[in-house]
This record gives structure tokens, sequence and C-alpha cells, in this order.
């Protein structure tokens, strides 16, 4: 990763605005950060620089008197993981006193998962200005995402685009993924659709597109699914009440899957309080949720066949996801915000259809409501093969 030195970064302070450099008087421009943030990650030009804002000098780069806060730092960090650029760009954020200047230095990174958008929309830099990619231009830089060393769910598979559900893209997802005035003005195939939108390469849907859209995605990945059993009893030797194997296009997957855990919950009514009193379920809903979306979204697809489980014993229940922990998300900092994509296309298409957390939010969501209605803390059990997460009903 390129960083510059300190005097490089004096050198383009006092430049001129352009394809490298942009000048913000403070941080409330948010959008206007942010487009420029996708476009330096886009890297139109090809030119493998780092992009840089400035953020606390007027226009000709003088400075502009903020105070360059931790308030400040950490409102521009959080615009890598908000959800409102897709892919995560790769970007810093320091504080420096440049040539007597204090101001906040956020250095962004070309990317090599191409196209970024924001807003669902592709931004990239033309000259000094921020700019929307046509169709040429965002079909120039998926042309230039490769997929060697890419993660598993971006790669291509063997299937062909007629194994994908197209209706159900087109009416459901496209709208969620593209900006609705680009998708209005949108003269492009199928085909080149998915391209831009990392769901197919070289005329072949990635495995991702498979596994969130496809007309039977246990043909082409066989772990693609959820399986749920309820036991009546503690143990595994105990009978099954209920069974189900969950399969088929991801959003209708955890919308059972949401719909089981509904009916399978119980609620409780303390006597010594009033008929006004609300119920108090054994488990609550949102922690349940919150944890199944992770172990799909977080699972190893390309390792493992198994399913994500969910198995819900009259004392505890078990949800368990295949592969071990990932990245830089370790037994220690796990629930406390740390996060890191084993599947990232997966993790984007999951946020853009409501069932994701791009920001690490779901297990302290989990905790909270665990803490809320009365549970014992969670409990996680950690192997090189596998990742699971334990509810104890409410005491």
């Amino acid at each position: 990763m390129t960083e510059y030195s300190d005097q490089e970064l004096v050198t383009l302070l006092r430049g001129l605005e352009s394809q490298w450099v942009k000048r913000k008087r403070s941080g409330r421009d948010r959008t206007g950060i942010r487009r420029n943030i996708c476009a330096f990650a886009n890297d139109q030009s090809g030119s493998a620089k780092p992009g840089v804002i400035f953020v606390g000098v007027e226009a000709d780069g003088s400075p502009a008197g903020i105070d360059v806060d931790d308030r400040l730092l950490r409102r521009l960090a959080r615009m890598r993981t908000d959800g409102a650029i897709h892919p995560f760009p790769r970007m810093s954020v320091e504080k420096k006193v440049l040539d007597g200047c204090e101001l906040a230095v956020v250095t962004v990174q070309p990317s090599t998962d191409l196209p970024v958008r924001f807003q669902g929309r592709a931004w990239i830099k033309v000259g000094p200005t921020v700019q929307w990619a046509t169709h040429w231009e965002e079909r120039h830089l998926a042309e230039r995402h490769g997929t060697v060393g890419l993660p598993f769910d971006y790669r291509p598979s063997t299937a062909s685009l007629a194994d994908l559900d197209q209706a159900h893209i087109e009416r459901v997802y496209l709208p969620r993924a593209v900006a609705p005035r680009a998708l209005g003005e949108n003269q492009r195939t199928f085909g080149d659709q998915l391209h831009s939108l990392r769901l197919s390469t070289r005329g072949r849907p990635t495995q991702a597109a498979l596994i969130a859209f496809g007309n039977d995605p246990l043909t082409w990945v066989p772990g693609a699914y959820v399986q749920f059993l309820r036991f009546d009893g503690d143990t595994r030797a105990d009978p099954i009440r209920t069974r189900a194997k969950l399969s088929g296009r991801l959003d209708d997957v955890l919308r059972r899957l949401d719909q089981l855990i509904q009916i399978n919950i119980t609620t409780r009514m303390d006597p010594t309080l009033g008929p006004e009193e609300p119920e108090s379920p054994d488990y609550p809903l949102t922690a349940i949720q919150q944890l199944t979306n992770n172990a799909v979204m977080h699972r190893s697809y390309e390792s493992s066949i198994a399913p994500v489980r969910l198995h819900w014993f009259s004392n505890r229940i078990e949800i368990l996801s295949s592969g071990g922990l990932y990245g830089t998300v370790t037994s220690v900092s796990i629930g406390a915000g740390q996060t890191d994509y084993r599947n990232p296309l997966i993790a984007e298409i999951m946020d853009r259809l409501g069932f994701g957390q791009r920001i690490g939010r779901g297990l302290p969501l989990a905790k909270k409501a665990m803490e809320e209605n009365g549970n014992p803390p969670l409990e996680f059990d950690f192997s090189p093969t596998h990742v699971m997460a334990k509810l104890r009903p409410a005491l």
C-alpha cells in the first residue's frame, strides 16, 4: 500500500486540485467527501497512485481554522464501513500538521475490486472534478477487475447466466443496488449489468450470484443452505420436533428462517405483574436473526459443504457456521465491533437486501438484545473448522 511522506503531502496541499487531490473546509460535506473517496478508489486513469482529501483547508490551501478532534477523525473513518460505499475502500485517516496547518488527511488507495460505488453509482475523477461514470467507463473499470487471488464469492463459476433468476434480480436487486436515475438511464444488457455489479465475470455468474440468485444454488454450491432442527430435549439423541432444509434464493432462505425462528420462540407472562405488562420471550428475535445472518454471511462456502446449522434444544440454541474465524477477527475481538469479510460480495448483497450489518454491529446488537431480555451472555466455541454461537433462555 502506497503512502505519501509528509513532504509529499505538503507538495500536494500547496499544488492545484487534481485527479489525486481534493480540499474540504470541514467534514460537513459528507456526500462530497464520500464521492471523492469512491472516485479515488476507482482510479479511472489507472495511475495506481493514492488520492488525498485534505479536510480543514480552504480552496486555496490555506488553513480553515477548524478543530481537528477525535470526533471529526471518527466521522471520516466511519465513511469506510457505513454501508454507503460498496465495496469497502482501502483508506486511512490521520491528523497532521503540514506546513503549519492542522488538518485531517484522508488517503484513499486504488481499489482492485472494481467498480466501487457510492449510493449505487460509480464515481470517477476527471481532472479536479468528480463525475458519474458512463456505461463505457464502468465497463472499463470492471474489465480491470481480475480474478486472481479473489475471495471465493467473487470467482467465476462454471454455470451460465441462464442459471440465475433474472426476473428476481431485475425486480428486487437492481433497484437496491443501482441508483434510480442511473437505472432509468441504463441501456445495458442484463449481462453487462451483472458484470458491473460483480455478479458475473467473463460471461459466467460469480459464486456469490449463484448463492444469492441461483435457480438451484445447491447444484453449484452444495453447502449453500440452512439446516433447522428443533429437538424435543437437550441432546441430539432426543426426538426431532421440527426439521427444515432451507435452500433457494438467499433472501427467501433468510425470510423463511425468520418465520421458523418466530414460530419457535416461546413467550412467558409473569403472574405477579399486571395484564398490561408485555410478555417476555425466552429468546430475543433480534439476537437469533443477527447470529444466523452472520453465520450465513461469514461461513466458508469453499472449504466445506456443511450447511449453516441452527439447532434448537429445550435448554439452548446452537448456531454453527463452517470455517474458523477469519482475517483480523479473533476470539477476543469478536463481538466488539471488529469485523472482516471472508465473503465480501455476499456481505454486500445481504446488506442491500436488508439482511446485513456492514459495520460490525451484528454481534453487539445480539449481545445487547440478550442482556435486555434477561438471557445469560452469549457463548462461543471456536475451532479451525467452525464457529458456534450458543444462546441460553432467559432466566
